[in-house]
């Protein structure tokens, strides 16, 4: 772990935006571990805050758990994926099932839900899983992308056609997710795998940074901050309310400073943990 401490430079912020009179999304993240989070969490009354609480409080406790006994790098026998997709989906089972339970028997808590987007690094690698419309973007060699698929109405009318890009940016339909944690008792997360290069960027946030935002500014902060992750995290959280900040605004930025491939063998796990 002290491998991954010193690979992974991480920084994280959040904020209730210019309008919420509280801030319903909840982030955590730990070089250590490799691990990041954010959720966005939906719900009447302080319902919000409470789905993304749990997600991110279980996820945490529960995936630096399962790291500890099997290491995610390792291949699954059935489907030879690695661990961390196995594990990943196991965790989110578990906190998705917490939100869903508290709902039913809370009655202030009814309906409410959470987005999700999480990585964990290893190995040189990046496992995302995400549900809904929080997102993960990669900017390498100066150019931003953006990993996750968006889980909502909005995506599916841009995938089918129905509106153009720019039809989107002036919808009424941005926050309308197909997906979310906490809804139904079973869930379905995409988990996709990225290699890791040295350089890189990576941005989980909250869609009151992308709404607010469009892709270019966001590409131009983090090409002219990307060595001073506290700056640009500051400075994306005051683009988004200084264009409104309608909603509550996350984000978590992760620079690759060093490689980080994982220890193999008797000799080299034992090196590990004595250097833990």
């Amino acid at each position: 772990m002290t491998q991954l401490a010193n690979a992974l430079e991480m920084v994280g912020l959040t904020d209730p935006g210019m309008v919420r009179g509280h801030n319903e999304d909840a982030i955590d993240f730990d070089p250590a571990a490799g691990l990041v989070i954010l959720a966005d969490g939906m719900g009447g009354y302080n319902a919000g805050e409470v789905a993304s609480g749990i997600a991110t409080t279980l996820l945490s406790q529960g995936v630096k758990a399962a790291i500890e006994v099997m290491p995610p790098y390792l291949p699954e026998a059935m489907s030879q994926k690695p661990a961390a997709h196995r594990i990943l989906r196991l965790e989110i089972e578990k906190a998705n099932l917490a939100i869903f339970q508290t709902a039913q028997r809370q009655a202030q808590c009814a309906g409410m839900g959470t987005t999700l987007v999480t990585g964990l690094f290893y190995d040189n690698r990046v496992t995302v899983a995400h549900i809904g419309d929080s997102r993960l973007y990669r900017l390498r060699d100066g150019l931003l992308q953006t990993l996750t698929r968006d889980h909502s109405l909005l995506q599916e009318q841009l995938d089918n056609g129905v509106i153009t890009k720019e039809q989107a940016k002036q919808s009424q339909n941005k926050n309308l997710v197909t997906r979310a944690v906490g809804i139904d008792p079973q869930l379905d997360p995409e988990l996709n795998d990225y290699e890791v290069l040295l350089g890189d960027l990576y941005l989980f946030c909250s869609d009151g940074l992308n709404d607010m935002v469009d892709d270019e500014e966001i590409a131009k902060v983090l090409n002219s901050l990307n060595t001073d992750l506290p700056q640009a995290a500051g400075q994306l959280i005051q683009m988004a309310n200084d264009n409104g900040g309608r909603d509550n605004v996350s984000v978590i930025l992760v620079r690759i400073n060093r490689k980080f491939p994982a220890a193999r063998g008797l000799g080299a796990r034992l090196m590990g943990w004595l250097g833990r």
